[in-house]
């Protein structure tokens, strides 16, 4: 959150230098190594519940992707061309691909861990339970349930609020069926690898 505020900051759209017009360019990579190194360094602290539900977080990845690409790939919506866009430095350079590296790096390993090690590993529990520790990965409340998918809607751009309120859902339910967060990871690392494909061969860049 501190690098999205970061941006906001730093961006100046009438710099000249493209590091202060596009700050993202470079705090979105260090946002990366950084959370990289706090997952590693409190990897022994995180509880990830019950092994296995790997077809269904395969499943639900799968489905999930296809909500969010819908409405360009099959409803016809505008193309979202406009975002992070990794030719800016030369499509084929060094700096094009350790671009691109480093974005799917985030997007299939960073994101899927913290978010699900905060949504479903934490507030989902914290929500019925102070000391959400005691309760086991995937414990059902309806008040819970229902908060956690409103609130994963709502940290997500207005443009994608059907797609990340179905996709909270059924997260959700990954956790409450198979009580393994290691399957909720798989579920939203499938579905940001797919998406990275889409966009890296659609050039719809602000799907990032």
């Amino acid at each position: 959150m501190a690098g999205l505020m970061l941006v906001s900051l730093v961006k100046d759209s009438q710099a000249g230098s493209l590091w202060l017009r596009s700050p993202e360019y470079w705090i979105y990579p260090l946002q990366t190594a950084l959370c990289g190194a706090t997952l590693i360094f409190y990897w022994r602290q995180y509880d990830f519940g019950k092994r296995g539900g790997i077809l269904l977080g395969l499943a639900a990845g799968v489905v999930v992707l296809g909500l969010w690409i819908a409405p360009q790939a099959v409803l016809g919506a505008g193309a979202r061309v406009d975002g992070f866009d990794p030719s800016v430095f030369g499509e084929g350079s060094a700096l094009y691909w350790m671009t691109v590296t480093a974005r799917f790096a985030r997007l299939v390993i960073i994101v899927p861990l913290v978010e699900e090690i905060f949504w479903r590993g934490f507030l989902m529990r914290y929500l019925i339970k102070e000391d959400f520790t005691s309760l086991p990965v995937g414990a059902f409340q309806w008040k819970s349930f229902s908060a956690v998918a409103l609130c994963f809607m709502l940290v997500h751009g207005m443009a994608d609020w059907p797609a990340a309120l179905l996709c909270g859902i059924i997260y959700n339910f990954v956790a409450v069926r198979t009580g393994s967060l290691g399957a909720c990871v798989l579920a939203h690392a499938v579905t940001n690898l797919g998406l990275g494909a889409y966009i890296m061969t659609t050039q719809q860049w602000g799907f990032w």
